[in-house]
């Protein structure tokens, strides 16, 4: 828990969820605090995008309960849970772009079809221009998605889910099918969104890498740039909290230096992964 803090920004307690006879989530329980950022990782199947749509509300649990900015899911009404999605951006596999609309009708979009945003519309365009500077990105508002390449769109999808300013942001897998040095260009604006917005971030990802940065790197404003926590006055990694999933299940909550030190081989191997 942060120091401030009054509630968290999201809760499970004792969530389970099961697709056709196969359970997804089990029994799973945590807190996510304002300002903290989450990095969950886990093998394939392991339920982590589930988890995200949960949060999201676009799956029910089968039991337990859901808790986003201390409001209780269960039982919400469809135009209650999309009015509370105004508060959560979201960053989908692969940028989840429209491809039939251009990058400024993308980025947009939340702020067009969100009615509690109440975004005018002679604002849209200069917020939409602000988002994609945020991203290094404001000279593609004409293009289509097809016209970027793989780390523009996801750049793309970042400046679309923060264009409104949401105190969470929830990430599926940023890095995933990039190089490494687009991957360090991803994690180095979702830096830049945490400490420049003071936003909450959950990162499902497959890379301890993006955990890493998260939890040793500051943005400096002053640089542009991701530089390292240390020796700075900044302690970044005090609200990293790394996760692990198995089989739906939380087999591991706690800071870098718990996860480089378990002793569990399904979750050391996440660790191991980095180094090869």
């Amino acid at each position: 828990m942060l120091e401030g803090a009054s509630q968290p920004v999201l809760k499970f307690d004792d969530v389970s969820l099961s697709f056709d006879e196969q359970r997804v989530l089990d029994s799973l329980s945590f807190q996510v605090w304002p300002g903290e950022s989450r990095i969950l990782l886990g093998a394939a199947g392991s339920g982590k995008t589930v988890l995200l749509k949960t949060a999201l509300g676009l799956v029910k649990p089968d039991s337990g309960s859901v808790y986003v900015f201390g409001k209780d899911l269960r039982g919400m009404r469809e135009s209650e849970l999309f009015d509370l999605r105004s508060r959560i951006g979201m960053v989908f596999q692969e940028g989840g772009l429209f491809d039939s609309l251009t990058i400024e009708e993308n980025v947009a979009y939340p702020l067009v079809n969100q009615r509690l945003l109440h975004c005018p519309e002679d604002q849209v365009r200069a917020k939409v221009e602000q988002a994609l500077r945020f991203v290094e990105l404001e000279h593609t508002l004409e293009k289509f998605p097809s016209e970027l390449s793989g780390g523009m769109r996801r750049r793309v999808g970042i400046a679309r889910a923060v264009v409104a300013e949401p105190p969470l942001v929830l990430y599926d897998s940023p890095t995933a099918g990039l190089d490494p040095i687009t991957s360090y260009t991803i994690m180095a604006l979702i830096l830049k969104q945490r400490d420049l917005k003071k936003t909450t971030s959950v990162i499902v990802t497959h890379r301890y890498q993006d955990g890493h940065m998260m939890a040793n790197y500051f943005y400096d404003p002053n640089t542009g740039r991701a530089v390292p926590a240390g020796g700075n006055g900044h302690r970044a990694f005090q609200s990293t909290v790394f996760m692990v999933l198995r089989e739906g299940r939380l087999v591991f909550e706690g800071t870098q230096d718990e996860l480089e030190a378990a002793r569990d081989p399904y979750v050391s191997k996440f660790v191991k992964r980095s180094e090869n």
